[in-house]
C-alpha cells in the first residue's frame, strides 16, 4: 500500500499507560497512512451526486435496459445551473451517474447505441458528461464518475470476459475524454440471475494508468462506503480498518457493523488498510427524481445534521441533487441549498478562535518544528504534537476577551495516521474558579477525532478553552483548532387547530410568519400569518419564522402539521364509562386538547372491559383510518388491544372496521397512533373499543381521538 511518509516516520513512541500490552500493534495502527491521492479526496467534504437518465422519464428507481434512448428529451438542461447550486452549497466536486444499471450512457459512447446519441436530446449530437466537465471547470469544482458495473442493456453482460471488456472501453472513454477526474464511484450492483463476474484488478490497473489522482470508491481500493444510506457516521469512525487479505484481492468485509477499526478488530488482522468512509445520502427520499416527492425535499435541520455528522465526523458528505424532467434541479432542492450553503458560510466564516482568528495557543509541551502555533495557522500540512506520551496533553486557546461560540472544529494530521482515541474540550469559568474550583467545566467530549471533527454544543462564552487528549494510539498530531459561532436560528413555529377548525401558528416576537396550506416549502414570499384562519376540511400546513429585522437573518426551522376532518360537529352518542367529577368525560376525547383526557369510571366504582365510546361525526364520512393518542402523562389506561366499528345510525348495524393491538413503547407515546381500516367505511358513527389495557388494569383512557379520511 502506497503511503504518505512524514517527518515522524523515523520516531519511536512511547504509549499511553492504558495501552502497554498492545503496543505493537498501536504503532502498527498508527503507521497506516493515506495515500496523497485520499487526503485530497478527503479534503473535499461535501460533494454533489448527480443521478439523472432515463429513470429520470420513468419514474423508476432501477431501470430495465429496455427503454427507448427517445425519451430521454430534458428540454431545459443546464449543468451551469447544477454546479452554481453546488458551489452555492459549498461543495467541492460534483459525481456525474454517467450510466446507471439500465446501461444508458450520458455520453455518446461509441460502444453501445444505447446513450444520448440516440435520443432527441441536442438532436443527437449531446454530451452531458462534456457539459458536466465544463461547468464544473467554470465553477471551481472537481468532478467524479460513476460508472455502473451492472448493464442490463448489454448484450454481453452475464459474458463475463466479453462484457469486462466493454465495461473497460467505456470505462477508457469515460477517464480520456474529460480532463482530470477526482473520483471513480463503482457500487456493488450484481443481479443474481446474469452471472456476471467483474475484473475489478483490471478496472483499477486502467484508473491507475489514466487518472492516478482519482480515488477509487466502494468496490475499490480508495475510499470506503460507510454502511448506511441515512447520512451519517458511527461514533468512532476509523479510517484504519482491517482486511481478510490482502487490498489487491479485492475481498472487502462487511462495512454496515457498528465497529470498524477498534483495537479489538484490529488485534488478529492480517492485513490493515487506510479506507476513509464515504457517505453518500439523498436530498429526496429517492436517488432519481419524481415530481411526487417535490414536497419532501429534507429540511434545512435534516441537512446540518448530515453535515455536522459526516463532514464532522471524520468521512465525506456524497448528497444526491436529482434533477428534474427540465434537466434543472427542481427549484424546491435548489432553494434548501442555497440556504445551507448560507448557513455554512454564515457559520465557518465566523472564526471566534484558532484557525484565521486573533488568538493565542499554548500546549502542554511541544516538539521542535511542530510548535502549539500550527494548530492555529489554517494549514492542514502542519501540526503540534508532543515529544513522548504523557498523561492528558493539552492545548489551550486564549483569547483577549470572552467571546461567545457553540461550533468546535479539532483536525488531526492525518499524513502522519489517525491516533486519538478519546478526547475532551473544557472552557475556563471564572465563577467555579472563584469558589476555589477548577476553573476548568468540560463542554464536549468524543473520541476518534481524524481528518476532522466538528462539535455543536450549548453556546458558551469565555476568553480560554483547552483540549485535552485522554487517549490515543501514539502521540497525537493535531493540524487545526477552531471556534465558531453558528447564527441562532428562530425555533420552529407551533401549530396548532381548534376544535372549531380553527388554525393557529405562534413563534416569538419579533418574527414573521409565513405558511402554505399545500404542503410546499414556505418563503419569504409565502402568505404571511396573520391570525387564525378556518381548515376544516384539512390539509398540510407548513410555517416558517422570518426575522422582521431584514432578509438577511436565516430564517427558522420549518414546522408541517397535518389535520384531517375538524371535530366541529362532533358529539359523543354514547360512553361505557367515564369520570367527569375528576375531569376526566368522555368529551375529552373529541376536544382537540391533549392536555386533556377520557377516563373510565374508578370511583366509587371500577367496570372492568370491554371499555367503548361511540362518537357522532354529524355527517356521513368515508373513513381510511382513525386515531388514537394515548394520555400525555402516565399509563393508566393505555388501550392495549382494541376494536374499530361504524355505523350508519347510533343503533346500528354495527359492522367491525378493524382490531388488533397498539404498540406498547414510550417512544412517541404522546402521539396519535394511526389505525387504518381494512377497507374504506361510510358511515357517521364510530365505536372505538378498549379490550385490554397495557397493564392489564381495569381502566381505559385515551386524549384524543381522531380521523382518517385524507
Amino acid at each position: 500500500m502506497l503511503t504518505l511518509l512524514t517527518s515522524l516516520a523515523a520516531l519511536s513512541f512511547a504509549q499511553p499507560a492504558t495501552h502497554p500490552p498492545d503496543r505493537a500493534l498501536l504503532e502498527r495502527a498508527a503507521s497506516i497512512t493515506p495515500h496523497q491521492r485520499q487526503i485530497e479526496w478527503q479534503r473535499l467534504e461535501f460533494t454533489m451526486f448527480i443521478h439523472f437518465g432515463v429513470n429520470t422519464f420513468t419514474g423508476r428507481e432501477w431501470g430495465t435496459g429496455e427503454e427507448s434512448p427517445a425519451i430521454f428529451n430534458p428540454t431545459e438542461l443546464d449543468a451551469h445551473q447544477w454546479a452554481r447550486i453546488a458551489a452555492d452549497a459549498g461543495m467541492k466536486a460534483i459525481i456525474l451517474v454517467a450510466k446507471h444499471h439500465d446501461g444508458f450512457c450520458l455520453w455518446p459512447s461509441a460502444y453501445t447505441e444505447h446513450s444520448v446519441k440516440n435520443s432527441p436530446w441536442r438532436n443527437g449530437k449531446g454530451d452531458l458528461v462534456r457539459e458536466v466537465a465544463d461547468a464544473c471547470a467554470e465553477h471551481g469544482l472537481k468532478l467524479g464518475l460513476y460508472l455502473s458495473p451492472a448493464d442490463l442493456n448489454a448484450p454481453t453482460y452475464g459474458q463475463s470476459d466479453l462484457y469486462n471488456a466493454y465495461f473497460l472501453n467505456q470505462l477508457r472513454e469515460l477517464l480520456t475524454n474529460y480532463g482530470p477526474i477526482c473520483e471513480v464511484w463503482f457500487d456493488g450492483a450484481t443481479p443474481k440471475d446474469k452471472g456476471q463476474v467483474y475484473n475489478y484488478r483490471a478496472w483499477y490497473s486502467l484508473i491507475r494508468e489514466l487518472q492516478p489522482d482519482a480515488a477509487i470508491f466502494g468496490k475499490g481500493p480508495d475510499i470506503r462506503w460507510v454502511g448506511n444510506e441515512a447520512g451519517r457516521t458511527r461514533a468512532s469512525e476509523w479510517s484504519v480498518i482491517p482486511l481478510p487479505v490482502h487490498p489487491d484481492d479485492f475481498h472487502w468485509p462487511d462495512m454496515t457493523a457498528e465497529d470498524l477499526g477498534s483495537l479489538a478488530k484490529l488485534r488478529n488482522a492480517p492485513h490493515l488498510h487506510w479506507y476513509p468512509a464515504e457517505t453518500d445520502t439523498s436530498i429526496r427520499p429517492g436517488w432519481f427524481w419524481r415530481e411526487s416527492e417535490n414536497t419532501k425535499v429534507r429540511s434545512l435541520d435534516d441537512l446540518l445534521d448530515c453535515y455536522y455528522g459526516a463532514v464532522g465526523g471524520n468521512a465525506v458528505l456524497l448528497l444526491n441533487v436529482p434533477p428534474d424532467r427540465r434537466g434543472l434541479i427542481h427549484e424546491a432542492d435548489a432553494a434548501r441549498l442555497r440556504e445551507l450553503g448560507a448557513v455554512l458560510r454564515a457559520t465557518f466564516g465566523n472564526v471566534v478562535a484558532g484557525t484565521g482568528a486573533r488568538s493565542t495557543i499554548t500546549a502542554s509541551t511541544e516538539v521542535d518544528g511542530h510548535p502549539a502555533a500550527a494548530a492555529i495557522d489554517g494549514s492542514p500540512d502542519t501540526f503540534w504534537t508532543t515529544p513522548d506520551w504523557e498523561s492528558e496533553p493539552s492545548l489551550t486557546l486564549s483569547l483577549s476577551e470572552p467571546r461567545t461560540f457553540n461550533t468546535i472544529m479539532i483536525q488531526e494530521h492525518i499524513a502522519s495516521g489517525q491516533r486519538v482515541e478519546q478526547f475532551a474540550v473544557d472552557v475556563w469559568d471564572d465563577t467555579r474558579w472563584a469558589v476555589g474550583g477548577s476553573g476548568w467545566r468540560e463542554v464536549a467530549a468524543g473520541t476518534t477525532i481524524g481528518y476532522k471533527k466538528l462539535l455543536r454544543i450549548p453556546e458558551e462564552r469565555a476568553s480560554r478553552i483547552r483540549l485535552r487528549l485522554l487517549d490515543s494510539r501514539v502521540r497525537p498530531t493535531i493540524a487545526e483548532l477552531a471556534l465558531y459561532q453558528a447564527p441562532t436560528r428562530l425555533p420552529a413555529p407551533t401549530i396548532t387547530r381548534d376544535r372549531a377548525g380553527q388554525v393557529a401558528i405562534t413563534t416569538p416576537a419579533n418574527a414573521t410568519i409565513r405558511y402554505t396550506t399545500d404542503g410546499s416549502e414556505p418563503s419569504s414570499s409565502s402568505t404571511p400569518y396573520t391570525r387564525p384562519f378556518p381548515l376544516p376540511r384539512g390539509g398540510i400546513i407548513r410555517a416558517q419564522a422570518f426575522h422582521a429585522d431584514g432578509p438577511d437573518l436565516l430564517p427558522g426551522a420549518i414546522a408541517t402539521a397535518e389535520f384531517d376532518l375538524a371535530k366541529t360537529k362532533w358529539t359523543i352518542a354514547a360512553v361505557s364509562s367515564e369520570q367527569p367529577s375528576a375531569g376526566e368525560g368522555a368529551a375529552n376525547a373529541i376536544d382537540d386538547d391533549p392536555s386533556t383526557i377520557w377516563h373510565t369510571r374508578y370511583s366509587p366504582d371500577t367496570p372492568t372491559h370491554p371499555h367503548w365510546i361511540v362518537i357522532d361525526l354529524g355527517e356521513v364520512v368515508s373513513l381510511k383510518g382513525i386515531t388514537y393518542t394515548p394520555r400525555p402523562t402516565g399509563s393508566n389506561g393505555a388501550v392495549l388491544k382494541f376494536e374499530v366499528l361504524t355505523a350508519p345510525s347510533p343503533d346500528g348495524p354495527w359492522t367491525q372496521a378493524a382490531q388488533g393491538s397498539l404498540p406498547t413503547t414510550t417512544s412517541n407515546a404522546t402521539l396519535p397512533h394511526p389505525i387504518p381500516l381494512s377497507s374504506p367505511h361510510e358511515a357517521r358513527y364510530l365505536k372505538f373499543v378498549a379490550v385490554s389495557e397495557r397493564h392489564n388494569r381495569p381502566w381505559a383512557s385515551a386524549a384524543e381521538i381522531g380521523v382518517i379520511t385524507r
